[in-house]
């Protein structure tokens, strides 16, 4: 089986993060989403670590040959990544920002654990599995992708552009919505395939109304580069969700 355009989607992705993590090698606000990390000796050398990691996994993903190779480096990582969220959750349980950026990495995560099933000689029932796993973990994180966005309602407003008519707060209530309706499609299995494809469009459009602009208008601010890579990320684990649905089954049958 082959997970098509969503892997090198994804891939590009994380060699973008690969090339951040060496520039801004340096940065404390590189570490904020990783605090654990932030007390190491040296720093830097995690970053220069890390960087490699995912600038080989993400350019191994646009191979098949070396692409279950890509998706394990780059999977990895982003578990990593997720895990680290679990002690302040437990600190904090009462802040829903920390389950956000858990979730946030963890769907990061999922992605690869499907291109590594899915890219698997043969069709064994544990490929089967891991597969169906990382289907069903990205289905959860897109229920925490609609909850963060009603906890944060203002915040999520803010960012749509002003000129987009109706106005900030419709489109943000709309794309809570969309998210939800998204989550529920992929955890029943009804019309999977089409919820899968037009999150994969909503993302990419949050990428190109949202964060390209702010890219464009402050590329020297790291958070505009990882806000983009991120959301270009979880865009290419929907594509992969996408392109797995459509030749594993219809879209109308369950998961």
């Amino acid at each position: 089986m082959k997970i098509q355009l969503g892997r090198h989607v994804y891939g590009l992705a994380a060699i973008l993060y690969g090339i951040v993590f060496l520039y801004w090698r340096g940065s404390p606000i590189l570490w904020q989403e990783f605090q654990p990390f932030a007390n190491v000796p040296h720093p830097g050398i995690l970053a220069w670590i890390v960087g490699a990691i995912l600038l080989f996994g993400g350019f191994a993903l646009e191979w098949s040959k070396s692409a279950r190779a890509g998706a394990v480096a780059s999977g990895v990582i982003f578990l990593l990544f997720a895990l680290l969220w679990i002690p302040r959750i437990v600190a904090r349980p009462g802040v829903y920002n920390f389950y956000g950026n858990f979730f946030e990495q963890f769907s990061q995560f999922s992605g690869p654990l499907v291109v590594f099933a899915a890219l698997g000689a043969g069709d064994s029932k544990r490929s089967a599995l891991a597969s169906r796993l990382g289907y069903i973990f990205f289905g959860v994180c897109v229920v925490s992708f609609s909850l963060a966005q009603i906890f944060y309602l203002s915040l999520t407003a803010s960012l749509v552009p002003k000129w987009i008519p109706p106005g900030q707060m419709f489109w943000a209530v709309a794309t809570t919505i969309a998210f939800a309706l998204a989550a529920i499609a992929l955890l029943s299995g009804r019309v999977a395939l089409l919820a899968s494809r037009l999150l994969t469009a909503m993302l990419l459009g949050f990428l190109l109304l949202v964060w390209f602009p702010a890219l464009l208008a402050g590329p020297h601010r790291l958070t505009n580069w990882t806000e983009s890579i991120e959301t270009l990320a979880i865009a290419g684990v929907a594509w992969i969700v996408a392109d797995f649905l459509s030749q594993v089954r219809p879209a109308s049958t369950a998961p």
